[in-house]
């Protein structure tokens, strides 16, 4: 999708506002075209509202952008006994260490972290030590390694199940790495490795060979030091309540929770704001409900907290520490963002005229379809009479293929690309493939951007089969089948597929599936059932 970037740079509307206002007014569907535009001179620090959010607007933005990082919020707050997921560290920590490595070279890195990240401060040397790579022919002693995996505090096991085990078993060294999908297995010929293959988890056995080089990251922030053992073993005599877990810390033990200490046993704690290359811009999408969110967040620490003490009270447990110092205040923040002299901006869907530094772009949201293939048609014929260049786009290759089939029923002039990294020209309906979700109508680029959730409304994601490491289950295109194919319906068992067939209901029209079953009654047709695609 980055042939629409120079479209859109050609838009005086909008180059002026990335470069001169403090706040752009603009649908979000948007928002990722405006941030690539605006990587391609600067750095960036992007914040949206919440967890979620972050996650889905970096995975839109690496199909415009390459250098896009999230830098995800902890699951737990700051005073529970619980430590957050291993992957999350990870993704943390890998984000600072590409931070790390832009440091003096030309590159524009896009950092993208929710409210809650913005105002977490982590250890202020998180991320700083060189990273061990494994790769075939490395030369490596296993008991390093084996060290190294349990500083980084992966704990040892006899079978690896979970992102952050390890097991050795004479010269194999199975790992399961935060950041995989699967567990990796090194075999060493003596100091040297000689195999590096992935591993499924369910039978152990190796799948493919693993290509270039591996990162060990962390699995926890607080790694166990000989300084941080050291200010555990004199924590209790200030923090009885925290005896327990600072005895087994000073004794080199990886504890549940450990991590609401990190305000007692480091020296210096710091926020992402303070990891910024030079030249970066912090980017709010919707500064209001950040701030909003972040007062929020700040509220229910405390009450989480009245509340653990209250329990304590009953008997319960007590937790290990306030949580001061964790988290910055709104007003500490902009104090911050000012003595880093970080220039900011804010994208909101909603905003002032009264306001002179903020800009209205001339952009549109696509509104809601649900499934009508005429209203889409309509328009797009209608943006083609008006010399826009027009662009569809699929989460899928099979779904692309349908829609460029309805226009071309329509007499639409239709190209299919599999990636749209050239201009596209006026003139033609362009069907492509990408995980962005909503499109938008710029009059000022002439360009008209649909997306398939804009037609059907579906809220599924061509990303959400990318979270899970386990084996998937045979699945059915239903655009590859052939009449006769025998199909297993989930309630109604094995039948026959007939056709795919279109019914209207009203003013709604939807695929269906045709399936056949056996006949209750000899000699007579069989039972049919029409199944939504």
């Amino acid at each position: 999708m980055r042939g629409l970037l120079p479209a859109l740079s050609q838009s005086v509307d909008i180059v002026s506002s990335l470069s001169e206002a403090r706040t752009i007014v603009a649908p979000s569907s948007i928002n990722p075209f405006l941030l690539a535009l605006r990587a391609k001179d600067h750095p960036l620090i992007v914040v949206t509202a919440s967890s979620r959010a972050a996650e889905d607007l970096a995975t839109e933005l690496r199909t415009l952008h390459e250098s896009v990082y999230e830098f995800p919020a902890w699951e737990t707050l700051p005073h529970e006994r619980l430590s957050p997921r291993s992957d999350t560290i990870a993704r943390r920590i890998h984000a600072l260490y590409q931070l790390e490595k832009s440091i003096g070279i030309d590159a524009h890195p896009v950092i993208v972290t929710p409210a809650r990240g913005l105002i977490h401060r982590f250890i202020a040397d998180l991320a700083k030590s060189p990273l061990v790579e494994l790769e075939i022919g490395q030369e490596l002693e296993l008991e390093k390694l084996v060290q190294h995996l349990s500083d980084l505090a992966y704990e040892r096991t006899d079978l690896v199940e979970r992102r952050g085990d390890y097991a050795v078993r004479g010269g194999i060294v199975d790992i399961f790495l935060p950041l995989s999908d699967h567990p990796i297995r090194v075999d060493f010929f003596g100091d040297e490795i000689e195999e590096l293959n992935y591993f499924e988890v369910a039978d152990q056995r190796t799948s493919t060979p693993v290509v270039g080089k591996l990162a060990i990251y962390p699995c926890r922030e607080l790694l166990l030091t000989p300084e941080v053992r050291a200010k555990a073993s004199l924590l209790p005599a200030t923090f009885p309540a925290a005896k327990e877990v600072c005895e087994r810390i000073a004794d080199g033990i990886i504890t549940e929770g450990m991590e609401s200490l990190i305000p007692l046993l480091v020296d210096k704690q710091e926020s992402i704001l303070e990891r910024a290359l030079p030249n970066t811009e912090l980017i709010f999408l919707d500064k209001e409900r950040i701030r909003s969110r972040s007062a929020d967040l700040l509220a229910t620490n405390k009450e989480f907290l009245a509340a653990s003490w209250s329990n304590a009270a009953s008997g319960g447990v007590s937790p290990l520490h306030d949580g001061d110092g964790t988290y910055l205040s709104w007003e500490e923040l902009q104090q911050q963002v000012q003595d880093l002299h970080l220039p900011s901006r804010s994208f909101n869907s909603f905003g002032s005229d009264l306001d002179e530094e903020t800009a209205f772009l001339d952009v549109s949201p696509i509104e809601p379809m649900r499934g009508d293939t005429d209203k889409a048609v309509a328009l797009i014929a209608d943006s083609l009479a008006q010399n826009h260049t027009v662009v569809f786009s699929a989460l899928g290759a099979g779904m692309a293929e349908r829609f460029a089939d309805v226009f071309r029923n329509a007499d639409l002039p239709v190209r299919m690309v599999a990636e749209l990294n050239a201009q596209p020209v006026h003139g033609t309906v362009y069907v492509t493939t990408s995980n962005l979700s909503h499109g938008f109508l710029s009059h000022s680029a002439s360009l008209l951007f649909i997306t398939e959730r804009d037609l059907s409304g579906n809220k599924g994601s061509g990303k959400d089969g990318d979270r899970l490491p386990s084996r998937r289950k045979q699945t059915i295109d239903p655009l590859e089948l052939k009449a006769g194919d025998f199909v297993v319906h989930e309630q109604h068992g094995i039948g026959r597929y007939v056709e795919l067939v279109h019914r209207t209901t009203g003013a709604i029209t939807r695929e269906y599936l045709i399936i056949e079953y056996a006949s209750a009654k000899r000699g007579m047709p069989g039972d049919r059932i029409f199944v939504p695609t």
